[in-house]
């Protein structure tokens, strides 16, 4: 019982990082634009992150310049990609390898470095529990803040004015642009936002999740958030819990070993990237459910006088 509770604590933190960065990949693509930079922002935000924390002794400050570091490279995307009308899809490649070979260069001098140690975090009485206060109620605050992050997302995008406005930006921008709204303006917001979600992400990770630093450390989790917006065809709820799913396979090859399973650990570090590849086919054999939830203008440039 008690090695289940555990199992089900380490998914939600697992999930997190990836619930996270998701969920800002979401809301670029319910602008109409594609980044495939979030490997590179989430490390990028990753180092920014830990050398805040290391100089600063704050992790507060360390999450704050994880989020600044994603928005600053997702501006300079969406500069490129709105303003500047260069591809979507190489741009995002372009960003995501820049941040890989980035912060491996700045993190050189870090990868000794230690943290202070990881503030405790308890629910009063609730954290007190047998076998689940541990494993659920004593998790860090921003497991339980990316799931009210994603009740706020399906309220805003779909109960707000300001979410039909995202959302018809994405959808039709020309007609958004015939209304007179700012088409350029608010998806660079949308992008922005996005990549101080993705920044948040990469620096829980570095801060939290695995309190060090090592090359290459976000491991393919920006490319399993990209794969979980399509999974969750771009709902913020069903995004949560891909999230959970995906953390939970990750986590079962500990799981497994540590019960005694006699697998070779190669298979078991397969299974995330395996799970993905199989959720991404089985998803991709009915491309009429895939149209009719995808942004309509995803992926495609705007110019405003088309």
């Amino acid at each position: 019982m008690e090695s289940y509770a555990l199992l089900l604590g380490s998914t939600l933190s697992a999930g997190t990082v990836l619930a996270i960065a998701a969920l800002g990949l979401l809301i670029n693509e319910k602008a109409g634009i594609v980044n495939l930079g979030a490997e590179g922002m989430m490390l990028c935000a990753a180092i920014a992150a830990f050398a805040t924390v290391v100089h600063t002794g704050s992790f507060a400050l360390g999450l704050l310049a994880g989020m600044a570091a994603g928005a600053l490279l997702a501006a300079l995307f969406g500069w490129l990609v709105i303003w500047l009308g260069t591809n979507q899809y190489a741009t995002g490649l372009a960003l995501s390898l820049f941040g890989v070979g980035f912060s491996a260069f700045v993190g050189i001098g870090y990868v000794q470095a230690r943290l202070p140690d990881t503030p405790k975090f308890a629910w009063p009485v609730l954290g007190e529990l047998p076998v689940l206060g541990q494993a659920l109620f004593r998790l860090h605050p921003l497991v339980y803040l990316t799931m009210v992050l994603a009740l706020f997302m399906v309220w805003f995008l779909f109960r707000t004015r300001a979410g039909l406005v995202l959302r018809s930006v994405g959808e039709s921008p020309q007609s958004a642009h015939a209304l007179g709204y700012p088409v350029r303006r608010i998806r660079l917001a949308a992008v922005m936002a996005g990549g101080a979600l993705c920044g948040l992400a990469g620096a829980y990770v570095s801060t939290v999740y695995t309190p060090l630093w090592v090359e290459g450390m976000v491991a393919g989790r920006g490319w399993i958030a990209l794969a979980l917006t399509t999974f969750a065809t771009w709902r913020p709820a069903r995004v949560l819990l891909g999230a959970y799913l995906f953390g939970g396979v990750t986590m079962l090859q500990f799981h497994l070993q540590a019960s005694g399973v006699h697998v070779a650990s190669q298979l078991l570090s397969m299974l995330p990237y395996l799970a993905t590849i199989v959720v991404l086919v089985l998803i991709s054999r009915n491309p009429t459910w895939i149209r009719a939830n995808m942004p309509a203008s995803l992926g495609k440039a705007f110019h405003p006088g088309s």
